[in-house]
Formats: C-alpha cells, structure tokens, sequence
C-alpha cells in the first residue's frame, strides 16, 4: 500500500500510514511514555477543575491524587497487559467513586484501558470490568452512600445511571468498531504480503524457465558441435571449421536472448528492446537442430496466437528437440502444428528413439519447465515413450486465454 493511497483518504479502508511501518510485537515493545504523561497532566487537571464545580462531593485530597495518578499510569502497560490494566483501572475509578471525590477525567483512564483491551482482543475482559463498574457505582449511588463519604449526601437518581451505562455502551461500541477495522488491516496486511511473495516466485520461476531453456538449447548445439569439431579437426579442417561456425552464431544468439532475459530483469516495468521469439522462428529452430545433426520436419501451421501464447508454444518446441538431441539416439524429428476449431493449439513433437540414456524424452527442469508454461496458460503437457518406439511431447495450449501476471 502506498503513501499517495492512504494519504489521499483511504486510511479507514487500509490503516493510517504508521500501521504499515509498524507490526504488533513492535508497538507492544514501545512505552507509551508521552501519551500516559499528557492523560496524567488531564485528569490531575481536570479533576481539579470538577472539585471546584462540585463543591457538594469531597474535595481532593493526597489519596484522591493518588488514585488518579495510579488509574493514569496502569494506562502506561495498556499495550503490554491489557487485562490487567482494564481491570486495575476498573478498580481505581470505583475506589476514587466510593470516596465520594468529584466526578470527572477520572472516567478517562477506564475508557482508555477497556479501549485497549477490546481492540487487544479480550472483550470478555474488557466487558466483565464494565460490568463490575456499572455495579459498583449502582450500589454506592442507590445504597452505600448512606455509610460513605460525604456526608449528607443523597441518592443518585436513576436517570443518570442510564447516562453513566449510555456512556459505557458508547466506549465499548468504538472499541469494537476499532477492533474491527484493525483486524481487518491484519488481513489485508497479510493478504498483500502474500501476494506480492506470489508475484515475486512467480517472475523468479519465469526467468529461471526462459534462461533454462534458451541456455539448455544452444548449449546442446554447441556441445554437439564442438564433439564435431574435435573429431573432425585434423582429418576434415574444412567440416571442424564449420562446426567451430556453428558454435559462434550459437553462442551469439544464446548471448543475445540472455542479455534481453537480464534486462527484463533490471527493468522490470519497460518494454522489452527486442520482440520475443515465437512459432514464427521455427525456420531458425530447423536450422540449428540441421546443424547439431538432427533432421526436423515442420508440419501444419499455427494461427495468429497472442504474445505469451507464441513464447510458449515456442519454448516447448525448442525445449523438446533439444531433448532429441541430447537423449536421443534418433536424427530425425517431427513438429505437428494443429489447431481445433479455433479454440485449441495442439503441438506434437515426436522422434523415434532409441533413448541413448535414462533421460528419455528428458527430465527434470526441462520438462517441469513445459508444464509450468502450459499451466499458466491453462493448457496440458503429455510427454512419455511412443507405443512404437521413441519418444512424443503433445501440448495443448488455449487460443484465447487471461495470461497471468
């Protein structure tokens, strides 16, 4: 979430702007030093201005002072212990009552602690000490103030005890309200954590398959060159020159697709320098696969496919005859383009064996790397031994498709 969102009047949606900056073992650890001093500094003022209003109930004296000082400064643990605040300001505030002290800030203090607690997620805490506060004043305003100080005093009427709940049900509501919503940023906190580790593997697998299988292909080529070319080398000059040929343009253009992997990577949000290889590139894939020995037939033809389609079905057919070419006793290969009623690209690559090790067909981040590319388009891969003899790779891949990002 970003500073411009939150500060142009999203907050309510998605937390003020400290939130983000801030996880909860970070506020728990910090004292509220100036925010318990300043509710200090109100409710020793305050009461004092209400003692000189309400010259019928005690005046302050020490031990009023230091019930309003204590009440204030539990407030100083209302992050670290919550229960134990609301309850130890529950307490104070009935005692300063039960003196027969002034009505005033002294309410503050408890608003606070049960505030603190509800949105800390112990309600029943928060509502059990509002419950006992509700009770506590019920009994010294409508019976105890005949043995309480001061003296003379008579009983509260029975309207202010509806204001007095009226105005308990008020701090639990905001409490609640508050709690809500900060829940609700914990989701949405999470939520876009969540998501953005999601997006980052998912570019992070991304061009681990595109570097795979552009390095994965050309080093094929050249490998197979290079065993030509040292064969080759005093017996036919002529044929190891144009295997060392070979290798160069290879190693050129493996380069190139590398280098524009690498500034994708640095520039995430520009456009690409060079347009990305598609089906359109077979030819050139004809031609290199010639070059390392193996004879490719292109039949049918692809339609017009969309960018992210194109890239994989391009990817899968260079990916499966390098495959041919490395585990493949075959030399010869075929690529089937077929496409259903317009809503289905088939690819089918298929060469004839034998396998020339374990791999058949290839294993590992080749394969995976097809079906994760087929997956993201919503497609299938089926790779396995022909009932014939040697090996077959079919992709299925959707014409029109939501590509993810």
């Amino acid at each position: 979430m970003d500073e411009q969102r939150v500060s142009g009047g999203l907050w309510w949606r998605h937390g003020p702007p400290w939130w983000h900056r801030r996880d909860d073992a970070e506020l728990a650890s910090r004292w509220p030093w100036l925010s318990t001093a300043l509710i200090t500094v109100f409710v020793l003022g305050g009461s004092r201005f209400a003692a000189e209003q309400q010259l019928e109930r005690a005046p302050l004296d020490a031990f009023a002072r230091v019930l309003l000082v204590v009440a204030a400064g539990l407030l100083l643990w209302r992050r670290r212990y919550p229960v134990v605040v609301v309850f130890g300001t529950a307490a104070a505030t009935m005692l300063y009552l039960g003196a027969g002290y002034p009505y005033g800030p002294v309410f503050v203090t408890f608003a606070l602690g049960c505030f603190s607690a509800i949105v800390a997620g112990h309600r029943k805490a928060a509502w059990t000490a509002l419950g006992l506060l509700w009770t506590g004043h019920v009994l010294v305003a409508h019976w105890l103030y005949q043995w309480l100080p001061p003296s003379g005093d008579d009983a509260a009427s029975w309207g202010s005890e509806g204001v007095v709940a009226a105005w308990g049900v008020a701090i639990v509501a905001l409490a609640e309200l508050a709690r809500t919503r900060r829940e609700q940023w914990v989701r949405e906190r999470v939520e876009r954590a969540q998501a953005a580790r999601r997006r980052a593997d998912e570019e992070r697998l991304r061009m681990a398959r595109e570097l795979h299988d552009v390095l994965a292909h050309s080093i094929s080529v050249i490998n197979v060159q290079a065993g030509v070319g040292l064969a080759l080398l005093d017996s036919d000059p002529e044929q190891a020159r144009t295997a060392l040929t070979t290798i160069k343009a290879a190693s050129k253009e493996a380069l190139g697709e590398v280098r524009q992997v690498l500034d994708n990577l640095r520039t995430p949000g520009d456009a690409p320098r060079a347009p990305a290889p598609g089906l359109d590139r077979l030819p050139e894939l004809v031609e290199q696969a010639a070059s390392a020995g193996l004879t490719v037939e292109i039949e049918g033809e692809a339609p017009k496919l969309a960018p992210g389609t194109d890239l994989a079905a391009f990817r899968i057919v260079q990916e499966a005859l390098t495959n041919v070419v490395r585990h493949s006793g075959s030399r010869h290969a075929r690529v089937h383009l077929a496409h259903d009623d317009g809503t289905t690209l088939r690819l089918r690559i298929d060469d004839d064996g034998p396998a020339t090790g374990a791999d058949a067909g290839g294993s590992g981040n080749g394969l995976a790397g097809m079906r994760e590319r087929a997956a993201a388009l919503g497609g299938t891969i089926e790779a396995g031994p022909r009932p014939d003899g040697g090996f077959r790779v079919l992709a299925v891949l959707p014409l029109t498709v939501k590509e993810n990002r």
